[in-house]
């Protein structure tokens, strides 16, 4: 006897750029600082856009990792990845077509990723 079995139904993701948005008003309504999202189209052959914010503490920047992780699960996304959360002086998440960038303001001046991608257009996120 064969038997069926039946999963739920995926629901379809919003966009990456709806997603980028919605990461980036997570972070902003947690107390992030300085929040970008660049549009990584044609710049960057993995990631469609990076978000990127500061945190002023170790237990800010876990704080802003982790809901902003909550907000990608309750639209169904999951994570793929994340790096630096032990040491929290910059965490990155990998949400596919999404890159979630959270610094201390010391590491995020040291990297400078808006000046290393500045052919990146930024994208007006609360307007998104």
């Amino acid at each position: 006897m064969i038997t069926a079995t039946h999963s739920a139904p995926k629901t379809r993701l919003p966009s990456a750029i709806d997603r980028a948005a919605i990461c980036a008003r997570t972070a902003r309504d947690h107390k992030a600082r300085d929040v970008v999202v660049l549009d990584m189209h044609g710049l960057h052959p993995l990631y469609d856009y990076f978000v990127v914010c500061t945190g002023a503490s170790r237990r800010q920047i876990h704080t802003l990792a982790e809901e902003v992780d909550d907000a990608m699960r309750n639209l169904g996304d999951s994570r793929q990845g994340i790096e630096g959360y032990q040491a929290s002086k910059w965490v990155v998440q990998d949400y596919g077509d999404v890159l979630v960038h959270v610094f201390d303001p010391v590491t995020r001046a040291y990297y400078s990723l808006e000046d290393l991608w500045a052919d990146a257009p930024r994208i007006d996120w609360e307007a998104q």
